[in-house]
């Protein structure tokens, strides 16, 4: 038996799904890692996208890691005195 003449196609389909989302993945993880260690770019990131900063709080406050949110509010509103 000969192989389907679509199953190459389907192959070549499957791998780059698998590697888009490796790339979302990894994509992922260096924003929260950038976010977790950098607090100017927590600012950045509460000027132009809130909502991904509320998630990255949240994930942190769900991990059991709480006091961010309060320490980077103190920070920014101290740096614009």
């Amino acid at each position: 038996m000969s192989p389907k003449p679509l199953e190459p196609l389907a192959k070549k389909l499957m791998k780059g799904v698998i590697a888009l989302e490796l790339l979302g993945v990894l994509g992922a993880y260096g924003l929260f890692h950038t976010m977790d260690t950098s607090r100017d770019f927590r600012n950045t990131m509460n000027r132009t996208f809130p909502s991904i900063l509320e998630v990255y709080y949240k994930s942190n406050e769900w991990a059991g890691i709480y006091g961010i949110r309060e320490k980077d509010q103190e920070a920014w509103s101290a740096k614009q005195d």
